[in-house]
């Protein structure tokens, strides 16, 4: 079991679902739960490329 966080006031990219994204931080990943669509986030680790 991973702990997930409800991300309010956003809407799915694939279908458009408001309020059905969920992130697991441990993992790095955004779900749809209407769709099914997962998304890999990548951390901002504050160096910039040169």
């Amino acid at each position: 079991m991973t702990l997930t966080h409800f991300l309010d006031g956003l809407r799915c990219a694939c279908c458009g679902a408001l309020n059905m994204l969920w992130l697991d931080p441990v993992r790095g990943l955004v779900e749809c739960h209407e769709c099914g669509q997962i998304a890999l986030t990548l951390p901002d680790t504050g160096k910039e490329d040169s």
